[in-house]
């Protein structure tokens, strides 16, 4: 059996999980009723984005909860226009994300900003003209 080529679940590791709910249901995502106090739980376009404590998440996985600084992992969220970008940045801004780097067209042909959630999770919010979100809001690739 192949392993399947896809990405159902990111779970964050956050300091407080009601208050980092609260943050991302201020950008106007709805939680899932499977959430629990312990764990929130959105749907995403295909996947799950799932906020956990910090602690409980590194015990779960066996490793130690000090990371800090840069995890060398961003996620992305792919906007349909340089437009977009903009709104989608200044939205997150005004729900309590650090700019981490304004919207600015890249080298490679796109726009790209980055914002940070309440614990430091870096969003990369950008605009790909070689990667096109589909008539769903998909990112479509190039085969």
């Amino acid at each position: 059996m192949a392993v399947p080529q896809r990405l159902t679940m990111v779970t964050l590791g956050v300091a407080d999980v009601a208050r980092s709910t609260s943050f991302y249901e201020s950008l106007g995502w709805r939680r899932s009723s499977a959430s629990e106090n312990s764990i929130t739980f959105f749907s995403m376009q295909g996947s799950v984005l799932g906020l956990y404590g910090r602690h409980a998440l590194a015990d779960d996985a066996g490793v130690s909860a000090d990371g800090t600084g840069f995890r060398a992992v961003t996620i992305a969220l792919n906007c349909d226009s340089r437009a977009d970008v903009d709104v989608v940045f200044a939205a997150w801004v005004t729900a309590g994300a650090v700019p981490v780097k304004q919207p600015v067209s890249t080298e490679w042909g796109g726009y790209s900003s980055y914002v940070a959630d309440p614990d430091g999770h870096l969003w990369e919010i950008a605009n790909n003209p070689y990667s096109p979100n589909d008539a769903d809001g998909l990112m479509t690739l190039a085969d």
